[in-house]
């Protein structure tokens, strides 16, 4: 132990908020040199123990603030880090290096801008200004934004930016296809940028690097300068991130990262899991700190959390514990489809409510963003309030309102504002200039606009391709209208996409939101299989729209479980738990067993935001793709530990895992009734149609649908024809 060492922890017994620790925490705030990893499990205290070390660091002058440098991911976090400190301290703290990577980044490339030929007041691009810049590139070197979409193309630059990789290190295995103008893109990118005296986000972290190499003196100032570098979620690093704290603790070596390999669900966009994984190589002699008692959740959330998680390969290992004793076990349910999972869920929330619960602490975990709508649809019927964080509600989506555009022109063929709106989308070639035609002669006459076109139509105001196009989409709602006389909603919604071009549209658009997009519009086309007439479900949508537009008041949150990271709840509803749905099989496609792994990170972080009571539910039936099919249960159910859960069905349906049986311990499980039905016979489905019985397995029948193909469903459920 060195002389600091031993004086910094006779002073130590003088500071009470040590007190108030646990010993692994305390630990991780009086080991003040050399580099140090906190594995902080969820719950565990993470934010108290970092703020804490440093006004432990400033309480025994090891360092002055200016000497500290601290690093979170958000600014909110940041914030937080500082007011928890002044509230600590009992006083404000000058001069400390504390926020995200990108503010410490500008603030040091503004004290040494001239050294990389930039001046101290260069422009931050955002991204507006960055897709801006990039038509004009793309449209100088006659580059098709059809094929390639300028945001596509920026994806790529950021993910290079994000892994260090400046256009010259751009190697052929970075690109999915030689055609890509991408690199190309790139180099002319970076050019113009210098020549605007400008940066993107991405750039702030690369510059610094750059700046550092070419200006070994400045590196060395800032390795000096930093006797202590603190970072939060470490987890979720990226390369360039990555680099640039290591560059830094190559000075004192007074590094502690804080961070959780656990809850490492970023991979996404570009965070290395890695960088933690390896953290004892890159610092020798590093030391290692697990966190592990928690403070939020009871022990069978906890022990479903921690047996999930061991599945995966690629971790440090910690496991969680708590002191709290008793709780509720996690409670896996089994409905039939997502209708009545939205319904079970609605129910248990009612319940809630009848004994006090506090709406606000209530969230609803899904794994993709088209999940939602049966919840909100549900909410609304029954008045319950709801939020959806990180995103709009489901019908107030872009590529929702434009579909509910086209179907409301349909519908109601004077709707001008439904029909300005997809009047061009997709593009048409109908410009501002035409609008503004259609738009003046419908106010002169007093008519809607579509019919200020037909007006114009019988003129020559209008020629050549944007006379055709329009033409071409009166004539287009005049066939869909006929249609919907005779086809039911849902019929003529998909025909309208698919006719429209706009379906086309999002499956030709490269960008990374593209397919929750087109998931999203499959799932509008599933909501009108509930209605009689169009007219009849585009009231509805306009009262689900015009429920719950206040923001004051308790209300329950609705999510994805990327969204839910750093969230805690008293009540943690997790649906969908099923295979091509959770894991989530693009994921695993891509990236094989590391998505898989990460999937189960996602889980994990979707059970520990629990405190109280978690329910998992998974569907015997759901509509994927745009298709009714059986659905298996995750894998992710096989790896919940029996002592922890409880599970139970609905509606007839047994829960089911795929590597055990549930009849040992399910609730209410009765005997299934004789199968009344025969090899041969013609048999009838609420949700699959028609079809015949090609093999029967005492309650359950194989059945060779006539639009939906082979299913297995269970014997109940359908009826003879």
């Amino acid at each position: 132990m060195s002389s600091s060492q031993a004086l910094a922890m006779t002073l130590a017994s003088s500071y009470p908020y040590l007190d108030a620790l646990n010993a692994p925490q305390r630990e991780a705030i009086e080991t003040l040199e050399g580099p140090l990893l906190i594995l902080a499990g969820a719950g565990t205290g993470k934010t108290r123990v970092l703020t804490t070390r440093i006004a432990h660091l400033l309480n025994l002058h090891m360092a002055r603030p200016h000497e500290i440098l601290a690093v979170t991911f958000t600014n909110k976090a940041a914030n937080e880090m500082r007011e928890r400190l002044t509230h600590l301290l009992g006083r404000e703290v000058e001069g400390l290096w504390l926020g995200t990577f990108h503010s410490l980044c500008v603030r040091i490339l503004r004290r040494h801008a001239e050294r990389l030929d930039l001046s101290p007041s260069f422009t931050i691009l955002d991204t507006d200004d960055q897709l801006r810049l990039m038509k004009q590139l793309m449209r100088a070197e006659g580059i098709d934004e059809k094929k390639w979409p300028p945001r596509v193309v920026l994806a790529n630059i950021g993910r290079w930016k994000d892994r260090a990789l400046t256009p010259e290190k751009v190697g052929a295995g970075d690109v999915k296809t030689p055609e890509d103008p991408s690199v190309q893109l790139y180099g002319y990118y970076q050019e113009r940028l210098e020549a605007l005296d400008a940066l993107d986000f991405g750039d702030l972290i690369l510059k610094v690097m750059e700046l550092f190499k070419s200006a070994p003196d400045v590196l060395a100032h800032y390795q000096e300068t930093f006797k202590y570098l603190l970072v939060d979620e470490y987890q979720d690093t990226n390369v360039s991130q990555y680099l640039w704290l290591r560059l830094l603790a190559m000075g004192h070596r007074n590094v502690c990262c804080v961070g959780d390999d656990d809850q490492s669900i970023y991979g996404w966009r570009g965070a290395e899991v890695s960088n933690i994984l390896r953290f004892e190589k890159d610092f020798p002699g590093a030391k290692v700190v697990r966190l592990e008692e928690n403070y939020r959740s009871t022990p069978h959330i906890l022990g479903a959390a921690s047996a999930l998680i061991a599945h995966n390969r690629g971790r440090l290992g910690k496991t969680l514990w708590t002191q709290h004793a008793g709780g509720e076990k996690v409670r896996v349910q089994g409905v039939w489809d997502s209708q009545e999972e939205a319904r079970f869920v609605a129910s248990e929330i009612e319940n809630l409510i009848s004994r006090g619960e506090n709406l606000a602490q209530i969230a609803i975990l899904v794994r993709a963003s088209f999940q939602t709508r049966e919840f909100e649809d549900r909410f609304m019927t029954l008045g319950i309030p709801y939020r959806v964080v990180g995103g709009a509600r489901f019908y107030e989506r872009q590529e929702i309102r434009d579909a509910l555009a086209y179907l409301r022109v349909v519908a109601y063929p004077q709707d001008g504002v439904a029909f300005e709106r997809i009047i061009n989308l997709p593009r048409r070639g109908i410009g501002a200039t035409t609008l503004q035609t259609l738009h003046h002669h419908a106010r002169a006459q007093g008519i809607s606009l579509t019919q200020a076109c037909y007006d114009l139509l019988d003129t020559d105001e209008l020629r050549g391709k944007t006379r055709t196009s329009l033409e071409m989409l009166l004539r287009a709602f005049e066939r869909w209208r006929e249609t919907a006389k005779t086809m039911s909603p849902h019929e003529i919604a998909r025909i309208v996409l698919d006719e429209s071009g706009y379906t086309s549209m999002w499956q030709e658009d490269k960008s990374d939101d593209a397919p929750a997009r087109l998931e999203n519009l499959k799932e509008l086309v599933r909501a009108l299989t509930e209605f009689a007439t169009l007219p009849e479900f585009l009231d509805h949508v306009s009262l689900v729209m015009d429920n719950n537009t206040s923001t004051e008041g308790e209300r329950v949150s609705l999510m994805t479980m990327h969204s839910a990271k750093g969230l805690e709840f008293e009540t943690v509803f997790l649906p969908g738990w099923e295979e091509e749905l959770f894991p989530s099989p693009r994921s695993v496609k891509e990236t094989g067993q590391e998505g898989l792994e990460e999937e189960r990170r996602l889980a994990y972080v979707g059970i520990t935001r629990a405190k109280v009571r978690a329910f998992i539910t998974h569907a015997a039936n759901r509509c994927i793709h745009g298709r009714w099919q059986s659905s298996q249960p995750s894998r992710f159910l096989d790896e919940l530990p029996k002592e922890n859960i409880l599970t139970a069905r609905v509606g007839g349906v047994k829960t089911t895992h795929l590597g055990w049986s549930a009849a040992s311990y399910t609730q209410d499980i009765v005997a299934p009734a004789s199968n009344p039905y025969k090899v041969g016979e013609k048999v009838f489905h609420i949700k699959f149609g028609y079809g015949h019985v090609v093999c029967v397995e005492g309650d359950k029948l194989t059945i060779d649908f006539a639009k939906a193909g082979t299913k297995k469903v269970v014997a109940s459920f359908v009826e003879k024809a």
